[in-house]
């Protein structure tokens, strides 16, 4: 009689704490396996959130639910979506924070490379969006977009990277303007140099590839790469990111330090041809 009893009260607690986690606050991330998605996803658990991860490596913070999906891949991430959404009473909103990168001459980069780039970059973003929108339109909520400066100041080679970018801050732009009023607000964070183990994951054409460009692929990936490890923290990042996230009036497009501010900034004062002076001096170009 005492063993029975024993597991039933057994069984109503674990009722309670699984009752209390549907009624907390979710956030859907898609690629907080590492870098600033793995350090958002740590922010988020410290504010109370709930935070489920869509990648294809899992996130390994233990509070963290995974669910595996190659997001270039057919609809497991829309399935995962669906899953998430099912079992919370409280979905709050979405971050993706997937991404890739290539050093590439345009001319010999390869279509696959670049069809992958942005179907990771923009696509993936955009069915995670379409996903969300009909679980987020009753009770309203967030969706995040982890977008990149280099869609404001062109990366030299990796040029796929930077248009992709580009093409998601217009995407949250007009996102929010069709969702503002079902109170869902859409946001895209701009980080400049970030020291993550994203740096050591980009594609980076070798002499064969690159062909007469060699030379100069390798000093812009250099630099690039000089610029990400010296730059911010992934931690630094994050807490900017959430900031936006539990803003109850997020900005658009915001970038993430205060010298990515200014160069925003400068970037819309200076001319065109001062903007690319600068920036082929940056990749050493």
């Amino acid at each position: 009689m005492e063993k029975s009893l024993h597991k039933d009260t057994t069984k109503t607690e674990e009722e309670r704490k699984d009752r209390l986690e549907k009624l907390k606050k979710t956030i859907i991330m898609v690629g907080a396996s590492s870098g600033i998605g793995f350090e958002t996803a740590l922010r988020m658990l410290g504010r109370g959130f709930s935070v489920a991860n869509i990648s294809r490596t899992p996130c390994a913070l233990s509070r963290v639910k995974n669910y595996t999906a190659d997001i270039s891949n057919g609809t497991a991430m829309e399935k995962a979506i669906a899953e998430i959404a099912s079992q919370t009473e409280n979905l709050y909103g979405l971050v993706y924070c997937a991404g890739f990168s290539m050093a590439a001459p345009i001319e010999y980069a390869s279509e696959d490379d670049y069809r992958y780039l942005f179907e990771i970059n923009y696509f993936g973003a955009l069915r995670a969006i379409k996903a969300v929108i009909p679980r987020l339109k009753k009770r309203g909520g967030r969706i995040l977009i982890v977008s990149s400066m280099g869609a404001t100041f062109p990366i030299a080679f990796d040029s796929f990277y930077s248009s992709s970018k580009a093409a998601v801050n217009l995407l949250a732009k007009s996102a929010d303007m069709e969702l503002r009023p079902y109170n869902i607000r859409v946001s895209a964070v701009q980080p400049g140099g970030t020291s993550t183990g994203f740096t050591f994951k980009r594609k980076i054409y070798d002499d064969l590839q690159s062909r007469d460009y060699s030379a100069k692929v390798k000093r812009a990936a250099s630099a690039l790469a000089d610029m990400e490890q010296g730059g911010m923290s992934a931690g630094e990042v994050a807490k900017e990111v959430v900031n936006v996230l539990c803003d109850k009036n997020p900005p658009l497009l915001m970038q993430c330090g205060g010298w990515n501010k200014f160069y925003a900034m400068a970037g819309r004062i200076l001319p065109e041809r001062a903007s690319q002076f600068i920036n082929r001096k940056v990749y050493k170009q």
